[in-house]
């Protein structure tokens, strides 16, 4: 059974567009409450969510759905996705729900779960909801429907979890950082972390009006933080997007460094500690150079499917810890059960404080691949994974890079397009490369 509404991180659109309407969101809601009632007599789930102002419309049909199957809520109000993550595990939570639709512009939002041990859930658990959604509705009767309440302090209790998992015997004492929380769910959080911890704050992104959020701002508008950075002769600069699970980073010299990077120097700092790293789980767009710069310090490197959830799934299978994306999603499960922006912030940051380096610094003997990405339109009913010209091609590619390069290419989950990606260790022939793929695959 294929999913029909969830996608690669729960279920997100267009809000007054089918499936983000409170009219099925509700539905989702009491479809989950039954299916939470099927192994516990009193489920109780925790929801949270970003800043968009549609966030009250969905956190008052998701309480009525869970509450009509009766089922307990506890209302976070704003909270970043990997902060409803940690309290669905410290409060001993059911479930943990999101309402947020992550880098999207405000005209987005979205809903995605997490389980009792604040972990994303599987696909299983995804078709048995679809399923329940697709019987008739079981309304509790009157003196056994679910109650609510709010938890007014759930905000300094993620902030207090943040800061327990940078070591006690560091501090950010003389260290100016610009934080940009991307108007979006960390805007009351973010700065707090790293004030705490001894750093001189300046803050951007962090003044929501329920439509501004992602807007020129955050890890999907990095530009932002770094001319910050520059402006206020910042250390570093720490941008987070709007639900704060993905990442970016600037140096003082105003030098952005992404996910893949990030993932490096984390795996860097494990090793020099005398850590045992005996993998970190990458995924089919992580940067070449990355893997082979592993590889020379004796890591094992495995891709996974392009999105955190395969990451997370590949990690666990294999028993290691570390592991990410390009994009900024980023995990440490000795520290956390999914990504989180500012734990991973301040694990990069230990990196540096350990080591007296810079980000720069460490990344000295690292160059990234360039990449380049062409979209391939195909003709109605064109066949193009066994066409025997790609084939030739791509072997032909596939040799002038060996050992130096690399080939994906990959149908688009949601548009008739195939996408050609090449990496290697020169712009011009990583171009040439990708222009006689996609040549191969046009419609003649």
């Amino acid at each position: 059974m294929t999913r029909k509404y969830f996608g690669t991180d729960g279920i997100r659109g267009t809000v007054g567009q089918s499936p983000i309407t409170p009219d099925f969101v509700l539905r989702l809601a009491h479809a989950v409450g039954r299916v939470l009632k099927r192994s516990q007599d009193r489920p109780r789930v925790l929801i949270g969510k970003d800043t968009r102002i549609s966030g009250y419309m969905l956190e008052s049909a998701l309480e009525s759905g869970f509450n009509s199957a009766g089922v307990d809520v506890v209302l976070l109000g704003p909270l970043p996705t990997p902060g409803v993550a940690y309290l669905t595990r410290a409060q001993r939570a059911s479930l943990g729900v999101v309402i947020s639709a992550s880098h999207n512009p405000f005209a987005d939002n979205g809903i995605k779960f997490f389980s009792a041990q604040g972990s994303k859930l599987a696909d299983a658990w995804e078709r048995e909801v679809e399923a329940a959604l697709d019987e008739a509705p079981v309304w509790a009767d009157s003196a056994h429907l679910g109650k609510a309440r709010r938890l007014d302090d759930a905000a300094g209790r993620y902030i207090e979890f943040c800061k327990s998992t940078f070591d006690t015997q560091l501090s950010l004492a003389g260290m100016k950082v610009v934080v940009d929380a991307a108007h979006g769910a960390a805007y009351h959080i973010a700065p707090k972390v790293f004030h705490e911890l001894g750093a001189q704050v300046h803050a951007i992104g962090c003044a929501p009006d329920g439509l501004n959020i992602n807007e020129g701002v955050g890890a999907t508008h990095p530009e932002a933080v770094v001319q910050a950075v520059q402006a206020q002769g910042a250390d570093l600069g720490i941008a987070l997007d709007g639900d704060a699970d993905r990442l970016q980073m600037v140096d003082a010299s105003g030098r952005l460094f992404n996910g893949d990077e990030l993932l490096y120097l984390m795996t860097l700092d494990r090793l020099a500690r005398g850590e045992p790293v005996p993998g970190v789980v990458g995924t089919l767009m992580t940067n070449m150079a990355i893997e082979l710069a592993l590889r020379e310090r004796g890591v094992e490197f495995v891709r996974a499917k392009v999105g955190d959830r395969y990451v997370l799934e590949e990690l666990e299978k294999r028993g290691w810890l570390l592991g990410g994306e390009g994009s900024g999603h980023l995990l440490a499960l000795d520290k956390h059960t999914t990504g989180d922006g500012l734990v991973s912030a301040l694990q990069v940051l230990r990196a540096c404080a350990r080591s007296g380096q810079t980000m720069g610094q460490m990344l000295a003997g690292v160059t990234l691949f360039p990449q380049v990405l062409i979209n391939v339109r195909l003709a109605p009913s064109q066949t193009w994974a066994e066409d025997p010209r790609l084939a030739a091609v791509r072997a032909e590619v596939e040799a002038e890079l060996a050992g130096k390069g690399r080939v994906l290419i990959r149908a688009s989950g949601t548009e008739p397009l195939v996408r050609v990606m090449v990496e290697a260790q020169e712009a011009s022939q990583a171009q040439a490369c990708a222009e006689r793929l996609a040549g191969a695959i046009r419609p003649h």
